[in-house]
């Protein structure tokens, strides 16, 4: 005789990821997000029937953002193509890279039946409601020069915010190029990462690039934030009917 099948609750809500840029962050966001889901349950929660609905589109041609400047159009057709097309399956989705939450304003405008979850109101939140008064803002180079293609010019109103300085921003950009090719836990890369986090003087680090979480690095005297994260938990509540 078969047991009777668990009710599964009507709140609950599908969620989406747009993967790409780079091989890895699509992953790394649907794992954290899997975390942040079981965390939530605690105790109680059940295996399959608790775990969260997600649907991942994953295009290679969103890589083209880490040039974004010499890119922008081809990356917003592929994106606004890619983002109409998870929207109609999912209620609320996120693009698992920092570079490209540049263009919520332009998503937003579509219309689209999903909710985009962007990672800098995610970040914008989090200082807020720790009363984190200083960050020191790592990234791509498109994030990090707080110009005009990046996605945390805003988070200026909010907090002070310390930058890499210009060789260290050009060594950062590569590094990240090296992640997406090599994975992070490689020696080398393990390496300069640590020697950029030892120049920084702000207690509170953000990693605003879906590959800086990919390296392993301990670091001491310093919290170190993963954006990802901070999204993947945001979304979990969201999955589950809560308010992010």
């Amino acid at each position: 005789m078969q047991a009777n099948p668990v009710p599964i609750l009507a709140s609950r809500k599908k969620i989406g990821i747009i993967a790409g840029s780079g091989p890895e962050a699509g992953i790394d966001l649907w794992t954290k997000l899997l975390a942040a889901n079981r965390r939530m349950h605690g105790e109680r929660f059940r295996g399959d029937l608790d775990a969260p609905d997600v649907t991942i589109l994953s295009e290679s041609t969103l890589g083209l953002s880490m040039e974004l400047a010499e890119n922008d159009e081809a990356v917003w057709q592929c994106l606004r193509r890619t983002a109409e097309a998870i929207s109609q399956r999912v209620d609320y989705y996120a693009i698992a890279c920092n570079t490209l939450n540049y263009y919520q304003p332009q998503l937003d405008a579509l219309g689209l039946p999903a909710t985009l979850v962007s990672f800098a109101d995610a970040v914008t939140a989090f200082v807020r409601e720790n009363r984190i008064e200083r960050v020191a803002l790592l990234g791509a180079r498109p994030v990090t020069d707080l110009g005009p293609w990046s996605h945390y010019r805003a988070l200026a109103a909010h907090v002070a915010i310390e930058l890499p300085r210009p060789a260290q921003a050009a060594q950062l950009h590569e590094l990240i190029y090296d992640v997406k090719t090599y994975g992070g836990n490689v020696d080398h890369i393990r390496r300069r990462f640590r020697d950029i986090l030892d120049t920084l003087e702000s207690d509170t680090v953000l990693l605003a690039c879906t590959e800086l979480p990919l390296i392993p690095a301990e670091v001491t005297g310093k919290q170190v934030v993963d954006v990802t994260d901070l999204v993947a938990h945001k979304l979990a509540r969201l999955a589950n009917g809560q308010q992010p």
